[in-house]
């Protein structure tokens, strides 16, 4: 049988069919795509926060990308520019928690690597034109940046992608405490691109997109983890 892989879902206005702007649970079929070509079955997992037993029946866990994690769940106020769905931030922390206690794999992207950030009780930058004075991590809506990110020698993630790679990024907000977690990887800006725990089986997260790649190596990796 397969590895289960589940992914955490978007809650957003859609539109298909005859249907137009219902509320929907959702994701990019490339995160569907990645998993099963690294040899995984999908689950979709939208925000519940009953409960997290449902990691119980997991073999690994994404966190997927999407609007920003709510800066009281780090002791922040919201800035103007903040857009937070505080259902999924419930439900995913209550998963992320539990897969913690488990040692279930975890590959966390983008919005998901801020998210185990924040477990670690680390914190966030709201808005990075602010401090990096740029834009090239967020170019426009529905572009991706693309970004020279340098990897930390005998790091999980160099393992995986060497010392050096170019990456598609989307995101306006970024790390700014890594908390308990490692910095294994970083942007020519200085910006952390990459944290990773090396005391457990599998976590890894990254700032980057490579559900868009369909990135053999570490769906791959979380593949073999959760095996």
């Amino acid at each position: 049988m397969r590895p289960v892989i589940g992914i955490t879902t978007y809650v957003e206005p859609a539109r298909w069919g005859v249907w137009r702007d219902l509320p929907a649970a959702l994701i990019p079929q490339a995160y569907v795509e990645a998993v099963t070509l690294a040899g995984g079955r999908a689950i979709l997992l939208p925000p519940d926060d009953h409960d997290a037993d449902v990691v119980d029946v997991l073999d690994g866990l994404v966190l997927s990308g999407g609007a920003d994690v709510a800066p009281d769940l780090y002791g922040a106020t919201a800035a103007a520019e903040t857009v937070s769905r505080p259902d999924r931030d419930a439900g995913e922390m209550l998963l992320l928690r539990r897969a913690l206690e488990t040692d279930t794999p975890v590959l966390g992207i983008c919005r998901g690597m801020q998210q185990l950030v924040i477990a670690a009780g680390g914190r966030l930058h709201q808005h990075l034109p602010d401090v990096l004075g740029h834009e090239r991590h967020n170019p426009a809506p529905g572009v991706y940046g693309e970004q020279q990110v340098k990897l930390t020698p005998g790091s999980r993630a160099a393992e995986l992608l060497g010392e050096a790679t170019v990456v598609h990024c989307h995101h306006h907000q970024g790390v700014a405490d890594p908390g308990s977690l490692l910095i294994t990887g970083q942007s020519d800006d200085g910006l952390p691109e990459a944290v990773e725990d090396p005391s457990r089986r599998f976590l890894l997260g990254v700032q980057w997109h490579p559900e868009v790649t369909r990135d053999e190596h570490l769906f791959g990796a979380l593949l073999r983890a959760a095996r």
